[in-house]
């Protein structure tokens, strides 16, 4: 075998087995490269979204047996709801503002305004933390009112008669 040969046939079976072979993003860098200006692109464009988002918790609804009131959490379950003690049902659920569901033990102590429903045993079943906004559109406090005053679902908005 002639020296020239001998150099040949390791290096052809070198590169048949790169070609093979998987290219680690961590050894070749240029691949952690474009993933770096995929990530920068995105978040440039993030606070679009965010606004989007915003606008869509501008339009929250509440159903129409909501009830407004002043709420002081305590030890769950036990809530003050105007100024009376109350329980929360088991099964309740607290949307935070954003919309999202807020554990109750996180809001020990919090004192603000909500709507709220009752279920039939008398209990909280399902609370929402106003935003100020929201705390200022006109909404019924008792049982009495709702069924007095009328209700258009799709703008949200109670009238008086």
């Amino acid at each position: 075998m002639t020296p020239s040969r001998r150099l040949r046939a390791p290096l052809l079976r070198v590169r048949a087995t790169r070609a093979l072979s998987f290219h680690s993003p961590w050894i070749y860098t240029m691949n952690r490269c474009a993933s770096l200006v995929l990530a920068l692109a995105a978040a440039a464009l993030a606070p679009a979204a965010a606004s989007a988002q915003d606008q869509a918790l501008a339009q929250r609804t509440f159903p129409k047996n909501a009830l407004r009131g002043s709420i002081l959490f305590g030890n769950p379950p036990a809530i003050q709801l105007n100024g009376d003690t109350a329980l929360m049902a088991a099964g309740y659920r607290v949307h935070g503002p954003d919309n999202l569901i807020v554990m109750a033990t996180q809001l020990v102590g919090f004192k603000g305004a909500v709507d709220y429903t009752i279920d039939m045993q008398g209990q909280v079943r399902e609370v929402w933390l106003l935003t100020p906004a929201e705390s200022a559109r006109l909404w019924p406090t008792t049982p009495e009112e709702a069924a007095t005053w009328s209700f258009q679902p799709d703008t949200q908005t109670w009238t008086k008669p």
